[in-house]
């Protein structure tokens, strides 16, 4: 693949082909957004999907669409009108302001996170017209004094000052108890409002079958390990190692060959203060942890990060081409059996868990940390786009994935 094609800026580009479903889809939230401009109550139009099923390229579709009738089609009921596209992760805002850079419709300052957008709203005294929200479940809803958020939720307050707000979620990419939402937690809010819904199923991102995508569901969904398809290698390159340095290895070869492979891996590795790093050791294997990006530029887009392993904070809402990932020591197999275990003490995200006032079952808080921890993985799933391969810290679950590897009759010869 060339190096424009690898570029995350190509793959939400609002001039990217669109399939029928999803032309169609545009078009529908145009008619719902004009119907609602005049409206005495915001309409909220939510679209739903798991990774990788072309969420992002409609609302970048979308959005071209709404600023170029705002700026320059006179006759358009969208003329004239205040519209901002949100997004609360700052690696992807930074690719939307970089294709905004060459768009004649789309300025830089169109694209903002949810908390710099209410305040400067609220310090204005000012509403919008319509606000387009990017990865919705990223959204906070609790105060957060550390990103200067003190409402009790960002969609509520972005809904208080627009007349058309269009959404996009994925239950299975909720990370933080601090941006917590579930579809019923959603719906309490956008069900007050005229509102429209549609859901996107077909996946885009992985040529892989069906079959391993449904395996990497059970696995983050059911805790449960299940035989691997026979045909999980099919027109996709899924492998399972029980080595992790012979998985880079093969990572840097692909990078070498096609461009954008990266190792990721889940929380769980304290920190070790080694050199001022903190390094993922798995025997043979030693990288750091990605730091945090200060460049314009997408993290696994910069050529040195092929010697850092990526998290979910900088890989999710991308594509790689292949990647390489590390199941690490929160996630481990029960004896005897072949369930999972999802084990909280070891998980070293400490932002991730903290308390909320409205939650006090101690059920409850156990129950979604793990669903976290699972959703976190289910993110590290689905970036490969021609490849995945696998690595688990825990003893018998890496034997136990190597041992379903071979008796799906599944072979690789280690390149």
């Amino acid at each position: 693949m060339t190096s424009q094609e690898n570029q995350a800026t190509n793959k939400l580009s609002p001039f990217k082909h669109l399939t029928t479903e999803q032309q169609h889809l545009v078009n529908q939230i145009m008619t719902f957004t004009v119907n609602h401009l005049t409206g005495n109550y915001p309409a909220i139009y939510t679209i739903y999907g798991d990774a990788g099923t072309g969420k992002s390229v409609v609302l970048s579709h979308l959005f071209n669409q709404i600023q170029t009738a705002a700026r320059h089609d006179q006759n358009s009921p969208l003329y004239g009108t205040s519209n901002y596209f949100v997004v609360n992760h700052p690696e992807i805002l930074k690719v939307y302001r970089e294709i905004a850079g060459g768009i004649k419709s789309l300025y830089k300052k169109d694209f903002d996170r949810p908390t710099s957008l209410i305040n400067q709203l609220s310090k204005q005294n000012k509403t919008i017209d319509v606000a387009v929200i990017d990865e919705a479940h990223l959204l906070l809803s609790k105060p957060d004094h550390y990103n200067n958020f003190y409402h009790d939720n960002q969609l509520v307050e972005i809904i208080k000052r627009a007349k058309v707000v269009i959404l996009v979620f994925d239950q299975y990419q909720v990370l933080r108890m601090k941006s917590l939402w579930t579809p019923q937690r959603l719906e309490k809010i956008t069900h007050q409002y005229p509102h429209q819904e549609y859901h996107l199923k077909h996946q885009f991102r992985m040529t892989a079958s069906d079959d391993l995508i449904d395996w990497f569901n059970h696995f983050t969904d059911d805790y449960e390990l299940t035989p691997l398809p026979s045909d999980a290698r099919d027109h996709y390159d899924f492998r399972i190692y029980d080595d992790a340095e012979a998985m880079r290895q093969a990572i840097v070869k692909r990078n070498q060959e096609v461009g954008l492979s990266r190792i990721l891996s889940t929380s769980g590795y304290p920190s070790t203060l080694d050199g001022g790093k903190h390094y993922i050791v798995e025997g043979k294997f030693k990288m750091p942890w990605d730091q945090y990006n200060y460049t314009v530029t997408p993290w696994a887009e910069i050529p040195q990060t092929i010697d850092e392993v990526g998290s979910i904070y900088t890989c999710q809402g991308f594509d790689l081409n292949y990647s390489g990932i590390i199941l690490g020591p929160p996630i481990s197999q029960i004896p005897d059996t072949m369930k999972l275990q999802i084990n909280l003490d070891k998980y070293t995200d400490s932002e991730a868990f903290k308390r909320r006032a409205d939650l006090t079952d101690p059920d409850e808080i156990i129950a979604l940390e793990k669903r976290m921890i699972m959703n976190s993985l289910n993110v590290l799933f689905k970036r490969g786009v021609k490849g995945t391969y696998l690595y688990a810290h825990d003893p018998l679950l890496r034997a136990t994935l190597v041992q379903l590897f071979k008796e799906a009759g599944l072979t690789f010869n280690g390149k």
